[in-house]
């Protein structure tokens, strides 16, 4: 499964496809400047402690920085606590509210989506009226952190090449001992703290961070994995939900080989529209018809799977990191100039551009370090929140599958059950539909042409929620809001700071 991923700040620049942000580098050692009026609404004795905590910003260059305790485990808080990275932005005008964002992933900073992307993740306008907060996740960035491979390991896992031919014995049995290994150092590092890094657990995060804000409601912006957040979140607390913006919607109900095949299926679509784009210009690297194109991609693939190309840095491109170099500008239409450039060097056979772009996605920067610990929080999080399947039998024929119905790139998404089977620990919740009785209004924005969260999920989740009201944008990319659509981006303004809810559905 490529991953749910990085919402607002994916691929911020087409020159660089920066996804993974680098550290901020902002100090958190200035005098307090504000602190919070926490709710002092009752809930049980042992969780009083963290839902009556005072938050106390202190300055961080422009914006302010905070640290919030959390439990471990949220049944059972005695286990021992964690810390929570916080950033805001206070509004500009008068303060209509606080708005709690979270950009995506899993394992997606939201510290550094307000401090290196604020205005990627909110318009002037919400900036004007909000207090935007970020925090990272549990498990995730400067807050407590899951950790795992070193850099060289962690090479071997994303951008390995695996003995054998995908989907044989041999194959399989090496990525088992890979996956096994990589499940067992994370353990080793991170020790109780994999166990409890589901998405259910940071939902109650958020709403300890609510009510330690002083907030009687959330109001909240998420993105793709984001959007997923405040959905659990909506199913848990519905009766706090105050005003709630899902941007590239989850459908909870979907397992994990549902969500891998619409995944393929949304990226073969938006490989199309790049390639209507394409063809006609005379830089393009395919001629012919849109089915030639997708016809030499695949080709393309099978090419570099047989035949692996070196770079200059002494790393192998194989087929699975050039579908993550193709799959990475698809997000945004503005970076699939870049596709041009991968596929006019991989015709070449020169592996340096699809690298740069893959490394890129996954956070590697030049030295051959990680900037963020992104991709293992992405495997952590997942791991608990999907139940995988343990029959090798069952994977093939669901290999075969999804070759069928998406027959370009699906055959380099298949086995993805294997990145789990072996972890330490399992999902312990069920997928399944999330209904929200009595929240509030949420509005569940998608995207027609998404390849990463298909416009299905938001289609389903806006109508699995009670009181859900769905936002269509047309269009091609990840994600709706702030993108370049006044419609979309009027009607989230209205609603987040004037209250006003569309009487219907929307389609902009």
């Amino acid at each position: 499964m490529v991953g749910v991923c990085k919402g607002a700040v994916a691929l911020a620049a087409a020159s660089a496809i920066a996804v993974a942000l680098s550290g901020c580098g902002l100090s958190l050692f200035f005098p307090v400047v504000d602190e919070s009026t926490p709710t002092g609404e009752d809930v049980d004795a042992a969780l009083e402690p963290f839902y009556g905590q005072v938050i106390a910003w202190d300055e961080c260059e422009e914006f302010q920085c905070a640290t919030a305790m959390a439990p471990l485990d949220w049944d059972d808080p005695s286990a021992g606590e964690i810390e929570l990275a916080l950033i805001r932005q206070p509004a500009r005008t008068e303060k209509a509210g606080t708005l709690l964002v979270n950009p995506g992933g899993p394992g997606a900073s939201g510290f550094d989506a307000v401090a290196r992307a604020i205005d990627v993740t909110a318009t002037e306008g919400l900036q004007d009226r909000y207090d935007i907060v970020g925090f990272d996740p549990r498990g995730v960035g400067r807050s407590t952190a899951v950790s795992c491979f070193e850099p060289d390991d962690l090479d071997k896992l994303l951008y390995g090449n695996p003995r054998g031919s995908r989907g044989s014995e041999e194959w399989i049995t090496t990525q088992n001992d890979l996956t096994h290994k990589f499940g067992q150092a994370c353990l080793a590092k991170s020790g109780p703290l994999l166990a409890n890094v589901d998405t259910l657990s940071t939902a109650r995060d958020l709403d300890m961070l609510r009510a330690a804000l002083g907030e009687e409601q959330l109001d909240y912006l998420g993105y793709s994995y984001g959007a997923y957040l405040g959905t659990v979140y909506a199913g848990t607390f519905p009766d706090r939900v105050g005003r709630m913006v899902l941007d590239g919607a989850i459908d909870p109900s979907l397992g994990h080989a549902a969500i891998t095949l619409a995944q393929a299926q949304g990226f073969e679509t938006s490989l199309r529209s790049y390639l209507a784009t394409c063809i006609p210009a005379a830089t393009c690297p395919f001629q012919g018809t849109v089915d030639d194109g997708m016809a030499a991609v695949r080709g393309i693939l099978d090419a570099v799977r047989k035949n692996p190309i070196p770079s200059t840095d002494g790393r192998v491109l194989t087929a699975e990191t050039l579908l993550i170099a193709i799959a990475a500008p698809l997000y945004n239409a503005t970076t699939w100039p870049v596709l041009d450039s991968v596929f006019t060097t991989v015709l070449a056979m020169q592996a340096d551009t699809a690298l740069t772009v893959a490394d890129g996605y996954y956070g590697r920067t030049p030295d051959g370090q990680y900037a963020t610990n992104q991709m293992e929080a992405l495997r952590a999080v997942n791991c608990l929140d999907f139940e995988y399947q343990n029959n090798v039998e069952q994977m093939k024929a669901l290999a075969r599958e999804l070759d069928t119905l998406a027959p370009y790139l699906g055959v380099y998404l298949t086995f993805g059950d294997l990145s789990c089977l072996s972890w330490p620990y399992h999902a312990e919740q069920p997928r399944a539909a999330i209904t929200a009785p009595g929240a509030a209004p949420i509005l569940v924005l998608g995207t027609t042409n998404d390849p990463s969260t298909p416009y299905a999920w938001a289609v389903a989740v806006a109508s699995q929620l009670e009181s859900g009201i769905l936002v269509t944008r047309n269009g091609d990319g990840h994600t709706a809001y702030n993108k370049g659509n006044a419609c979309v981006d009027a009607t989230v303004e209205a609603y987040l700071v004037d209250g006003v809810v569309p009487p219907g559905d929307v389609t902009c």
